[in-house]
């Protein structure tokens, strides 16, 4: 997941091959919930992995479930039968996960569970009123511990007594309805429970989510026609020995779009889920298709096809499909007119006031939009007024994701996404995963390009690049010693006469350069390729012809959505001449004689200075010297002598630089 301070997406060419997508948030949250109110051990198959289900994972083991992780699953073990300490408090942080807060708040306080609730500030904008209000009918005593009708709450034991319908408001929040509903059978031993909703209930789909969930641990509620609510006397919470979690719709909407808005021929498949989930957001796919998305459906996959040319406005009311509703807007960006979306009230109670985040980051583009209440009306941007920007998200992740999507736009304008970190509220991997199968010219995709002379710590300004934002690294000194070690490995001896082989061996070896980490084919090799003997072995293979021209192809493919930064000898001569970004780092040799020390000694290896200064004179000489590529900046290139410079300040000089060309670069497309 990237947390970078923002994320520059370069244009959006076309996608395919196919997703799989994580699991659903709102089914993830209510399986944990309902699992922890149950007596016995379930184990939950492909749960979401996000900041929701973490704080809510955190809050359960707080009030004493035993949770079994595994890399696939992991088992809960229920507190259902379990006795509740009055006296013992129980300090439980949700952050802006309001499918924890919520439902969290009904089942504790109707377990007599003493607990303070709170969350980062985002959560105390968020309302709650509804819900207590509804829970103070029947005797919960529940404190505002900040302004009346939000979070941060108190929750204290008391008796509870149910002698009329409850009434709650289902005109802000389904989440009301569903956290009451999630709740009530834990007092229900001695009578049925009726709950009546006031007001037309938002966001059906997402309380038909809850019935089902219910049902399968073992609570039968008789829905009718969603104006109240009956939970039969004596339901108990019968925890099912195993429990698979739908991939998640929401998410689905992003991927349909990527690939309706998709300049290629080929499809997107998407796997996990099909027309017969659970989840109203599946119907999403009825909206995009009355878009005009061409889109063909399985029991468990969907496939969408490029249909940007066919995209019109639509009008539709979204009360059935309020988060995937977002993605609408992204689409509508592209249509040949005017697209409405209506009864989106609840928008504004969400991570932000999506309906006014929307308006701002559309108008950014070039978007007309108009709006009101609960209704917002987007105009399509003509092909060549799009305007880059940067996309302002509001700590939330479905903000972060719609506008992704304008990188596909047909004027080729980068987009900014602020905060990209966001994401990781429903979809840590999002941005990964759509690079994954998003595909750009190469020209369009950035490089930064990183030269210098031994030990000048080139490889580890450009690691650092990379990270700080979010792009992949290339580290060009490694490839020699990752192919000798492959070599190797397969048992190719490192001849001249098997030199195809060692080429061809490393032309379809999987190489990857995380952070620090060196892997090859999916083998961490950091310190193997270290070793003298690799630093001999690859010295044997560079003449190799083929080998060379392996390697040519090997780095020029490294080049990668979002960006690359790719350090060593001929980076921006001869590899990517057309990067974006030249740097010669230099420094003068004994300051680097001095690094070299320190690094050498930190790993228990004896070396002195003086010998290694003279080492590096000479190296200096023979690199600049060479009859082919020798060691000199690019006509092109930025010089960075960083002898009095720390690695810290030589990283935040190259991203100036970055963030002056890029800068440049746009005033240009202008």
């Amino acid at each position: 997941m990237y947390s970078i301070p923002h994320l520059d997406i370069p244009h959006l060419d076309r996608v395919s091959g196919h997703v799989q997508l994580p699991g659903s948030k709102s089914i993830s949250n209510r399986v944990l919930l309902l699992c922890a109110l149950s007596s016995g051990r379930t184990q939950v198959h492909d749960l979401l992995d996000s900041d929701d289900t973490q704080v809510m994972l955190s809050a359960l083991e707080k009030l004493g479930c035993v949770i079994e992780r595994s890399p696939s699953s992991l088992h809960i073990t229920g507190i259902g039968d379990r006795k509740t300490d009055p006296k013992e408090l129980h300090e439980i942080f949700l952050g802006n996960a309001g499918t924890a807060m919520r439902p969290l708040c009904a089942a504790l306080a109707l377990r007599g569970v003493k607990a303070h609730l709170t969350g980062i500030a985002r959560m105390y904008e968020r309302p709650i009123q509804d819900l207590v209000d509804a829970l103070r009918q029947i005797g919960a005593d529940i404190e505002y511990l900040g302004n009346p009708g939000f979070p941060p709450l108190m929750l204290n034991p008391s008796e509870i007594q149910i002698h009329r319908p409850i009434q709650v408001r289902g005109d802000v929040s389904s989440q009301f309805l569903t956290a009451l509903l999630l709740a009530l059978p834990l007092v229900s031993e001695h009578q049925s429970i009726e709950v009546q909703v006031n007001g037309v209930l938002i966001s059906k789909p997402y309380v038909q989510i809850t019935l089902n969930l219910l049902d399968n641990f073992g609570v039968k509620v008789i829905n009718h026609d969603w104006a109240s609510f009956t939970i039969a006397k004596g339901s108990r919470y019968l925890a099912p020995k195993e429990v698979y979690v739908e991939a998640d719709a929401s998410s689905a909407s992003y991927f349909i779009a990527a690939s309706a808005l998709s300049n290629g021929t080929d499809p997107l498949r998407i796997e996990g889920l099909g027309l017969n989930s659970i989840q109203g957001d599946i119907r999403f796919v009825e909206a995009a298709q009355s878009m005009g998305v061409n889109i063909h459906a399985g029991p468990n996959w969907l496939e969408i096809h490029p249909s940007k040319s066919t995209l019109k406005g639509i009008e539709l009311d979204c009360n059935h499909i309020p988060d995937a509703a977002m993605t609408l807007c992204a689409l509508a960006l592209y249509a040949t007119g005017p697209t409405t979306l209506t009864n989106i009230g609840s928008w504004r109670v969400k991570e932000t006031d999506r309906i006014q985040a929307m308006v701002n980051e559309c108008s950014k583009l070039g978007a007309k939009v108009e709006f009101g209440e609960d209704w917002i009306r987007v105009f399509p941007i003509e092909p060549s007024k799009w305007r880059p920007a940067s996309i302002h998200t509001y700590d939330d992740h479905r903000m972060a994701m719609c506008f992704a999507l304008a990188a596909f736009n047909p004027d080729q304008v980068n987009v900014r996404i602020e905060d990209p970190r966001c994401v990781g509220k429903t979809f840590p991997q999002f941005f990964e995963t759509l690079f994954s199968i998003a595909h750009s010219n190469a020209h369009q995709i950035p490089v930064i390009c990183i030269d210098g002379p031994t030990a000048s710590g080139k490889g580890t300004l450009a690691n650092r690049v990379a990270q700080a934002l979010g792009y992949a690294y290339l580290d060009s000194g490694a490839l020699y010693r990752l192919t000798g070690l492959a070599a190797t490995q397969a048992g190719i001896p490192l001849e001249p006469n098997q030199e195809s082989r060692i080429a061809e061996l490393i032309s379809k070896a999987s190489i990857a350069f995380e952070g620090e980490q060196i892997w090859l084919n999916g083998q961490e090799v950091s310190e193997e390729i270290r070793t003298e003997q690799m630093g001999m072995n690859a010295s044997q293979i560079s003449s190799f012809k083929a080998v060379r021209a392996a390697l040519l192809d090997v780095q020029r493919n490294a080049r990668q959505l979002p960006g690359l930064v790719a350090d060593g000898r001929d980076m921006g001569s001869v590899i990517f001449p057309d990067s974006t970004l030249k740097i010669f780092l230099t420094a003068d040799a004994l300051t680097r004689a001095k690094r070299r020390h320190k690094q050498l000694i930190s790993k228990g290896i004896s070396a002195n200075i003086d010998v290694l200064h003279l080492d590096l004179l000479a190296r200096d000489e023979r690199d600049m010297s060479r009859k082919e590529a020798p060691l000199k900046p690019s006509e092109d290139a930025l010089l960075l002598d960083n002898t009095l410079m720390s690695i810290e300040e030589s990283v935040e000089w190259v991203l100036e630089q970055w963030s002056k060309q890029t800068a440049l670069l746009k005033l240009q497309k202008g």
